[in-house]
């Protein structure tokens, strides 16, 4: 299996700050440049191993937020992974193998925590991870969990797929967008 991952960088060229300087008034101007990692497609089970499974996982969980492209036009030349467009679905399906995933990852740290005798700082990450554990087995991501900035930064090293800040990005025909649809 092949996979191709396509990194695209934004620079703000200084013109386009200055305009973004003038229109937001800001007092400092400070360049910088963005990176996009295109990774190929996320499949049902891919927790589980299935598709790309870990190796897609292990990629998303170098990146500092998601962009999930989200499939919303019909074509019969392109098929999709399921046989059919349902942008609610995919999105339910990218959500629950993430927290599958941040689950599986979850129960090792706790199962590692609870052999011998625990540190304040093992403590407090054990228990930041059992309320995120319930918020994932409820099927909310672990960035709805609200923690301590202590209990921030135990749980960070661990690169909880769901704690990723997430943007949703329609796919669509370009026809559909200028009709505003």
């Amino acid at each position: 299996m092949i996979m191709i991952m396509m990194i695209i960088r934004v620079v703000t060229t200084p013109q386009r700050l200055d305009v973004l300087a003038d229109m937001s008034k800001s007092e400092k101007v400070v360049p910088t440049s963005l990176a996009f990692v295109d990774i190929a497609g996320l499949v049902a089970g891919a927790s589980k191993g299935e598709g790309l499974g870990n190796k897609f996982l292990a990629n998303i969980r170098e990146c500092d937020a998601i962009v999930h492209v989200v499939r919303c036009f019909e074509d019969a030349n392109i098929v999709h992974v399921d046989g059919s467009v349902d942008p609610l679905r995919d999105i339910d399906t990218i959500n629950l193998e993430l927290i599958l995933s941040d689950i599986e990852q979850i129960e090792r740290t706790l199962q590692r925590a609870k052999k011998g005798k625990q540190s304040d700082q093992q403590k407090l990450l054990a228990g930041a991870l059992e309320r995120i554990f319930e918020a994932l087995n409820s099927d909310k991501p672990a960035r709805f969990v609200e923690l301590d900035p202590d209990e921030e930064l135990a749980v960070k090293s661990l690169g909880l797929l769901t704690k990723k800040p997430v943007i949703y990005a329609a796919n669509v025909i370009d026809t559909d967008l200028s009709a505003g649809l």
